[in-house]
C-alpha cells in the first residue's frame, strides 16, 4: 500500500511539472544548474577527472567552460524529460527531428527488424518517441531495453515516462525472450541498447580504446544483434539549440550475424568517440565509467571462452 502511494505521489507532482510551458521548465532549469553546480557540487571531481583525462589536449579553460555547459545540459535533460509525460506527439516531433527512419522501414520490407544502439549523449529519453517516425509502419514496436530501479515508485514513474509516446518497456533479463517471442509472431521492432555503460567485472567481455581510455565494455546487446541477426543502426545525436535535437540512424551492419565478433561494438565506439568530439558537453560525465582499470582485472580475472572468471576459482 505504501509503495503504491508513493509513486501516486511522485507521478501527480511530476505530472503537474510537466505541464508547465518549456520557458518555465528551462528556467527551473537554470536554476537547477547554480545549485547543483556551484552549491551542491555533484560529482565534480568525477566530471573534471573524465574531460580532462578524455580530452588531454583541451585547456584548462576549455575544460572549465566544457564542464559549465555539460552541468547546464544536464539540468535541461531532467526538464526535458519530466515534460515526456504531458507534451503532445505533435509538438514533440515539432522539437526532435529523426532522420534516416526510411532504411528501417526498408528492413522491414525485407521481413527483418532492426536495432539501434546508443550511448548516453544528448536527451536518449526522447527517443522513445522514434515509433511517431515511422510512416508506413506504425504497428512498429518501438522497444526500450532498461534495467529496473531499486525505488519502486521511480521505476514505475520512468516506464510511465518512457511509455508515453509509444515506447514499449522490457527489463534487460527478459530481452532475448520478448525478441524471440516478437519474431516467431511476425511482429516488427526497432530496439534501442545502450552500450556505453561500465560493466561490472565478471560482465567485462572486451577492451578497447576510448577517449584516451582503455574501456571495458560489454558485448551482451551485440550478440542479441547477432542471435537474431538484425539491422543495426547507430543513433547519432546532435543539439543544435535549447529544446532542439536531431537524431539519425546511420547503418552500421545490415546483417548483425554476419558480422565478426565484437566488430559492431568496436564501431559503435569509434561512432560514439566522433560524436562527443564535435560538441562534448552533451555526454554524460557523471558517470565514473573508467574505475575499473585493465591491470586490476588481469590480476583479479582470467578470459576463459569468453567470460570473465575469478582467478581464485581456477586456483581452487
Amino acid at each position: 500500500m505504501m509503495k503504491k502511494l508513493s509513486y501516486y505521489l511522485l507521478y501527480g507532482v511530476v505530472k503537474l511539472l510537466s505541464l508547465l510551458p518549456f520557458w518555465v521548465l528551462y528556467g527551473m532549469a537554470d536554476c537547477f544548474f547554480v545549485l547543483i553546480y556551484y552549491i551542491v557540487r555533484y560529482r565534480r571531481k568525477v566530471v573534471r577527472k573524465n574531460l580532462t583525462t578524455s580530452f588531454p589536449e583541451m585547456s584548462e579553460q576549455d575544460i572549465k567552460q566544457t564542464e559549465r555547459r555539460f552541468y547546464r545540459w544536464l539540468c535541461d535533460y531532467g526538464v526535458e524529460t519530466i515534460k515526456l509525460l504531458s507534451i503532445s506527439d505533435k509538438s514533440l516531433l515539432k522539437r526532435i527531428e529523426f532522420r534516416g527512419v526510411d532504411q528501417m522501414e526498408k528492413v522491414f520490407d525485407e521481413g527483418r527488424n532492426c536495432a539501434a544502439i546508443l550511448g548516453h549523449y544528448c536527451n536518449w529519453e526522447w527517443l522513445s518517441a522514434t515509433g511517431l517516425a515511422f510512416k508506413r509502419y506504425p504497428q512498429a514496436v518501438m522497444g526500450l531495453i532498461y534495467h529496473p530501479l531499486y525505488s519502486d515508485a521511480f521505476d514505475h514513474l520512468f516506464i510511465d515516462i518512457r511509455s508515453a509516446h509509444g515506447g514499449s518497456c522490457v527489463p534487460k533479463q527478459d530481452i532475448l525472450r520478448q525478441l524471440v517471442t516478437m519474431k516467431r509472431e511476425q511482429c516488427y521492432y526497432l530496439f534501442g541498447y545502450i552500450s556505453d555503460q561500465a560493466p561490472r567485472w565478471h560482465n567485462i567481455h572486451f577492451w578497447l580504446d576510448f577517449l584516451n581510455h582503455d574501456t571495458p565494455v560489454f558485448t551482451g546487446g551485440e550478440r542479441i544483434m547477432k542471435k537474431m541477426d538484425d539491422a543495426v543502426f547507430y543513433v547519432e545525436m546532435e543539439r543544435p539549440k535549447r529544446g532542439k535535437y536531431i537524431c539519425t540512424f546511420r547503418l552500421v551492419s545490415a546483417h548483425a550475424a554476419q558480422e565478426p565478433e565484437n566488430q559492431i561494438t568496436i564501431r559503435f565506439f569509434q561512432l560514439l568517440e566522433e560524436t562527443i568530439r564535435r560538441q562534448p558537453a552533451f555526454y554524460l560525465w557523471t558517470h565514473n565509467r573508467w574505475k575499473r582499470t585493465h591491470e586490476e582485472f588481469d590480476r583479479q580475472y582470467v578470459m576463459v571462452n569468453g567470460k570473465a572468471i575469478p582467478r581464485e576459482n581456477l586456483e581452487g
